[in-house]
């Protein structure tokens, strides 16, 4: 046994020294100074520092900040301080060394990184929604002082996806909810999009295998029919190319599974029916004295020259870069086999920016770093948005969330300036954009000269001068206005310091009205004034009083006799009455006196008819059905929701209640049928409704409701039917998909399932 285990060992330290090795030979082969020892250093004290430590996969735990170091050095492109951060990012945290011991044996720089990445080491989120929120903040706020701090989380949060089969079901859902949700979206705006990419690749993989694989062998067996189309496409344009005598490449890039599946949701179509598959894209290399803008262009000419060009999908990202410095230029022509193909242009080091982000930058030092000073207005508008954060912890996510997207828009001031922002941005938002001040007193605004409502999405190119007032002030409506984190968080500051002078002024009220009638006000009173007024608590009373909603009468005492003492004890006694928890001897929580069952978020329940008429119930965001892939969450009244495991309201609470998430699986048989949607549409003809309504009745299915619009000849048509599983479902669209008339017919899945109004219904 001894010998098995000295063996063991020897293996395991070949392993670990193999993929030490191997991160030294990333590193050589990057153009950072040569620190070998300062990395060998981190990672001899890494090492010891987590002896005998393992992962949930049972290997030795320093293969992970190795791992991590790795995507850090090779992936995204940084230099020894990030190495040795990434090897440390735990130490802090797991092990006896301080972050003084840190800086110490090593520099107040990678001291600093290390700090930051254990502050935020329990994961970008908490047990609970304050805590999230919280770590968020920090993340952020440590951001803004070094950005390498997220490139290295985002790294172990990449290495942690790769590696997430090892995690239960449950834990799962929440780190691939929260890296869609958040890791994801920041990688983007950051610029790391092979990265971006990868995350949500993975988060994909994790949470629908069945669908991945489908997809994947799909692409696997038409790759040869894309092949040839793209040999085709290209003959002629390498042809041309080389005739200008500089170095390129060029190569056809497939989309991902996830965009594919993706775009298959969003554009309601089958695989079939995705024409845009792959990319051709062309990088030249970068030549001193050379102008890149004018490369990019020449080669955009003898593409057009060569195919018809699809005007429309023209996209100059050379002009003007994306805010997360993302340079190229794309164009979609047809190609010879009559299929519409995307090109992108750029040069080598537009794709080391594209692929590594703003990393890469650090690179390219000596040219152009125009993109460099994008990072730093982002990180600016980060800043704003932390001094004013949201109370509320969702709101706060969302509000950051809303900044890390990066489609967007470029819009004039009446003087020329360019601003940059996200898509859907309303005049309201570049109000504050320019100026929380300006924002504050908005009262409409002129787009391309013509007068605007506050409301008014803006388009790219758009020329917008802003109308103000000093009697306008904030409103609350307006949060439904406006799309931009740093617009949101800047009004919700407004109406909080509002809402806090009118209380000041009617606790001011309130008092002269007291004295006056030689009152104290005491506990007792105060509860006498909310139950009267109808008020939760003292400041929603104050509130009210100081905006003259409540006009006090000058003799208070009226109020005060003419209610009896509000009773807080009735609500208590029917908890004691109705919730009374049985213990078994062993100290298990079992069926309380409604039947109901304590969830344990650490099982694996299976959902049965009885289970759904009690704790579980279907979530009516997304109405999964049996044979949909489901997932739980658990809500304080120990009653659990059902989602769809690609919901987007269940992405937002595996991202934030990660420890509420419960592994659920369908059972074999249901008494009652699911809600399903479908869309249909095709070539409208006299009887269609009909011949639609029949078919499903003759199925032994009922409709919940069915609104259907016809316009020049061509119908739309939302039918809600009862359904038994999916099936059920399936075999029903396939037959619906054979009447005359009807050209495409989809589930809808993540909808609200009410019929319009004003429509012809059943």
């Amino acid at each position: 046994m001894g010998k098995e285990n000295i063996n063991s060992q020897q293996t395991e330290e070949a392993m670990i020294e193999s993929e030490y090795n191997a991160l030294i030979k990333d590193y050589l082969a990057t153009n950072h100074r040569r620190k070998v020892n300062l990395i060998q250093k981190a990672f001899l004290l890494a090492k010891e520092a987590h002896k005998g430590a393992r992962r949930r996969s049972g290997e030795p735990y320093i293969m992970h900040p190795i791992a991590v170091a790795r995507i850090v050095c090779g992936e995204i492109g940084l230099g020894s301080t990030s190495i040795c951060a990434a090897l440390l990012h735990d130490v802090v945290e797991d092990t006896e060394y301080t972050v003084e011991d840190i800086r110490t044996i090593f520099d107040p720089k990678i001291a600093q990184i290390v700090d930051g990445l254990t502050k935020i080491s329990s994961g970008m989120f908490g047990d609970n929604v304050s805590a999230q929120a919280e770590n968020f903040r920090k993340l952020l706020l440590t951001m803004s002082d070094d950005i390498r701090v997220i490139l290295i989380k985002i790294a172990d949060r990449l290495h942690n996806m790769r590696t997430l089969g090892s995690m239960s079901p449950a834990k799962q859902y929440k780190i691939a909810g929260e890296t869609m949700y958040i890791y994801a979206p920041l990688a983007h705006r950051l610029g790391l999009f092979a990265i971006k990419t990868e995350l949500e690749e993975l988060s994909f993989k994790w949470e629908n295998p069945e669908v991945y694989k489908e997809i994947s062998e799909k692409l696997k067996s038409t790759q040869y029919k894309r092949a040839d189309i793209y040999e085709h496409f290209a003959k002629p344009i390498i042809s041309k190319l080389n005739n200008l005598g500089f170095e390129y490449e060029i190569r056809a890039r497939e989309k991902s599974v996830y965009s594919i599946w993706n775009k298959m949701k969003t554009k309601g179509v089958p695989f079939e029916e995705i024409y845009d598959i792959f990319a051709v894209r062309i990088i030249f290399e970068s030549e001193p004295g050379i102008d890149e803008k004018k490369r990019c262009w020449d080669i955009y000419s003898i593409i057009t020259d060569t195919y018809k060009l699809r005007p429309d999908r023209i996209r100059d990202w050379v002009s003007s870069p994306k805010a997360n410095g993302y340079q190229a230029l794309h164009l979609t022509v047809m190609g010879p086999d009559g299929q519409w193909i995307e090109i992108q242009i750029r040069s080598r080091r537009m794709d080391d920016i594209a692929e590594k982000g703003f990393a890469a930058h650090w690179k390219y030092k000596e040219g152009k770093v125009e993109e460099d000073n994008e990072l730093d207005k982002w990180l600016k508008t980060v800043k704003e948005i932390l001094e004013s954060p949201s109370p509320n912890a969702m709101d706060f996510l969302d509000t950051i969330k809303l900044n890390l997207f990066a489609s967007e828009i470029f819009v004039f001031t009446p003087k020329g300036e360019i601003r940059t922002l996200p898509q859907g941005a309303t005049a309201l938002d570049f109000a504050y954009d320019l100026h929380s001040r300006i924002g504050d007193h908005c009262i409409g605004a002129k787009v391309n000269h013509k007068l605007v409502p506050l409301s008014q999405k803006l388009l790219s190119g758009d020329q917008v001068e802003i109308l103000t007032s000093k009697l306008q002030m904030p409103k609350s409506e307006w949060l439904t206005i406006v799309t931009t984190g740093k617009a949101r968080s800047k009004i919700e500051y407004a109406l909080r310091k509002f809402r806090r002078d009118q209380i000041k002024e009617g606790e001011s009220i309130l008092q002269k009205i007291m004295s006056d009638a030689s009152l104290e006000m005491t506990p007792t009173i105060m509860n006498k004034m909310l139950d009267y007024y109808k008020k939760h608590n003292k400041e929603d009373l104050l509130y009210a009083i100081g905006s003259h909603e409540i006009d006090l009468p000058q003799r208070i005492g009226t109020v005060l006799s003419d209610k009896k003492q509000h009773s807080v004890n009735v609500f208590v006694r029917y908890l004691k009455q109705f919730y009374n928890v049985v213990k078994k001897d062993n100290g298990e929580q079992v069926k309380t006196q409604l039947g109901y069952e304590t969830i344990d978020p650490k099982k694996t329940y299976i959902l049965q008819s009885d289970l759904l008429a009690k704790n579980f119930h279907i979530a009516t965001c997304c109405n999964p059905i049996p044979g949909d892939k489901i997932f739980g969450y658990l809500q304080n009244d120990n009653q659990v929701d059902v989602h769809e495991i690609n919901c987007p309201i269940g992405l937002k609470l595996k991202a934030s209640h990660g420890n509420r998430i419960v592994n659920l699986q369908w059972g074999e048989s249901y008494k009652q049928p699911f809600l399903s949607t479908i869309f249909i549409s095709g070539i409208d003809r006299v009887g269609m409704l009909n011949d639609i309504t029949e078919l499903i009745s003759t199925n032994s299915l009922n409709i919940k409701s069915f609104m259907i619009e016809s316009n020049d000849g061509i119908f739309e048509g939302k039918a809600v039917v009862y359904v038994h599983d999916l099936e059920n479902l399936k075999r029903l669209c396939s037959l619906i998909s054979k009447i005359n008339g009807v050209k495409f017919v989809n589930r809808l899945q993540h909808v609200n399932t009410a019929p319009s109004n004003g429509k012809r219904d059943k």
